[in-house]
């Protein structure tokens, strides 16, 4: 009779970073995390290091635009932009549009789909834009164009549907 499976348990946070750099130390990096990465919000802080010049309109609909510099911490090993660091950026831009949209209301990501239509090598600046596509009571759908500065050639567009939390009524 074959053993009964382990029942697997949500790590905690430590243990989660115990096993991190451990499959790290056996892939042959050796290091510590910085202080920075043990933060709650390291993730937005590292987008928006990423990211600069953003303005927000407030026209009939509203856009945010920004300014992504291609530096080598966000590229992959070809030397562009990592697709990973492209759905972070369109994520947050896409948020932003959407609280721009539907005000402080607590939303989540409910769907993120990203086209690769080419890449940004390395040291090239990419012009980010965002709007929204539909506001309606419970949903905001936003589109994020990523387009190389020089040339305006399109590189990456994605569609973000972020869902409105209702309100409890007591």
């Amino acid at each position: 009779m074959a053993p009964l499976p382990e029942e697997r348990r949500r790590p905690s946070p430590a243990e989660s970073g115990e096993w991190t750099l451990r499959f790290l130390q056996a892939l042959g990096v050796d290091g510590t995390l910085p202080a920075s990465a043990e933060r709650p919000d390291a993730y937005s802080a590292l987008v928006r290091a990423l990211l600069y010049s953003a303005t927000v309109s407030s026209s009939p609909t509203p856009r945010v635009s920004c300014t992504l510099s291609v530096s080598s911490a966000a590229t992959n090993a070809y030397n562009t932009l990592h697709g990973g660091a492209v759905a972070a950026v369109a994520e947050a831009v896409g948020m932003a549009c959407a609280r721009a949209a539907a005000g402080d209301k607590e939303m989540f990501l409910g769907e993120l789909s990203t086209a690769y239509l080419s890449s940004a090598r390395l040291d090239s600046e990419v012009e980010v834009e965002g709007e929204i596509l539909r506001k309606g009571r419970s949903v905001v759908v936003t589109k994020v164009e990523f387009r190389l500065k020089d040339s305006k050639k399109l590189c990456y567009t994605s569609r973000a549907t972020f869902y409105i939390m209702p309100v409890a009524s007591l």
